[in-house]
């Protein structure tokens, strides 16, 4: 009996070891659904850029088709573009694509959050990048994927859910684009799944701190149907902290009442 116990455990053990996912993430979800870190398939395709967490795959395009441009309605002045999917993340996604148009000669395009994150409460995205010169899009991608390993550090998930909240002191294209983020001001984000508890997550960030408030998502209204709330704000740089703060403190308890498994950052927390 004790031998077949060992057995099982050493099994489950060896099982997790194999399989193990990492917590959820932004606009992300359930243990089950959790960002995956694995080492990429070998690839020789010149599309491909790499992977990142959260089945993230970044791609280049040199010389973009009419037809092509034509259908997506893009400035047929982008000739190259750069392709971000990830089927696990939104939130840390736009805001590590906003340091890649900072750090490149490169525009955002288009950002569009599917409802995905491998069937939990949140989003997956798709991010592209136009430029004129294909080392530029490259570029862009590759900044991109190195900074979502940092954006993924405030973003908690159970099986009951997931909270993420992000932080930068100074917005840049991509979150002017996504979510309509005052340029170059300090600009945060709290996210909450199921959306009963982003709503009051909202409301603690708004009543910790003096902070504009940007915008308010929820299933219904801006999140593609999935079962979160977003907020979002700018201000002054301590005073978005400390909303963020505020509410990361409430979510994680709110959160750890719903189901005990214990809440771990799917990265380092940053903020």
């Amino acid at each position: 009996m004790q031998d077949a116990l060992v057995d099982q455990l050493m099994g489950e053990v060896i099982r997790k070891m194999n399989g193990g996912a990492s917590a959820p993430a932004a606009t992300p979800e359930p243990a089950s659904a959790a960002p995956r870190a694995k080492a990429p398939a070998a690839c020789n395709l010149t599309e491909f850029v790499g992977t990142a967490i959260g089945n993230t795959i970044g791609l280049v395009i040199a010389n973009v088709d009419p037809l092509l441009h034509e259908q997506m309605k893009m400035d047929k002045k982008y000739r190259s573009i750069g392709i971000v999917g990830a089927r696990v993340g939104a939130g840390p996604h736009i805001f590590a694509a906003d340091e890649a148009v900072k750090a490149t000669n490169s525009e955002v395009v288009l950002i569009e959050l599917a409802r995905d994150t491998e069937g939990g409460a949140g989003h997956g995205s798709l991010i592209i990048f136009g430029a004129s010169d294909v080392s530029d899009a490259r570029r862009a991608v590759e900044v991109t994927l190195g900074e979502i390993d940092r954006t993924m550090g405030d973003v908690y998930g159970s099986p009951a859910g997931h909270l993420e909240f992000q932080y930068t002191a100074r917005a840049s294209a991509a979150l002017n684009k996504a979510f309509g983020a005052p340029i170059g001001q300090a600009f945060g984000i709290t996210v909450g799944a199921p959306a009963a508890i982003g709503v009051v997550l909202a409301d603690t960030a708004a009543k910790a701190a003096t902070i504009d408030a940007v915008g308010y998502a929820s299933p219904a209204n801006g999140t593609s149907f999935s079962n979160e709330v977003i907020f979002t704000f700018s201000g002054d740089s301590g005073a978005v902290r400390q909303a963020i703060h505020a509410a990361r403190d409430v979510g994680k308890q709110l959160l750890g009442a719903m189901d005990p498994t214990p809440l771990v950052s799917t990265t380092t927390p940053y903020i």
